[in-house]
């Protein structure tokens, strides 16, 4: 006989990087609507902005998931 069980995910925090803002948007945009299927809503955010020697900008985003 095989048990099956269930375990709700109730954190989860995931990591986003992209050269622009509306890139970084769109990612975290999606993964929104993806953990939104498995009940997590966004608890929180922190972004960062970097700008390298030749002036490129880079962007990093954490999204701290909550169960709902």
């Amino acid at each position: 006989m095989m048990d099956f069980q269930l375990a709700l995910i109730e954190d989860k925090v995931e990591f986003f990087e992209a050269n622009n803002l509306k890139t970084l948007q769109k990612k975290i945009d999606s993964q929104i609507v993806e953990n939104g299927a498995i009940l997590l809503g966004v608890h929180s955010v922190s972004h960062q902005m970097h700008i390298n020697e030749s002036g490129q900008m880079y962007f990093s985003a954490v999204v701290h998931f909550k169960k709902k």
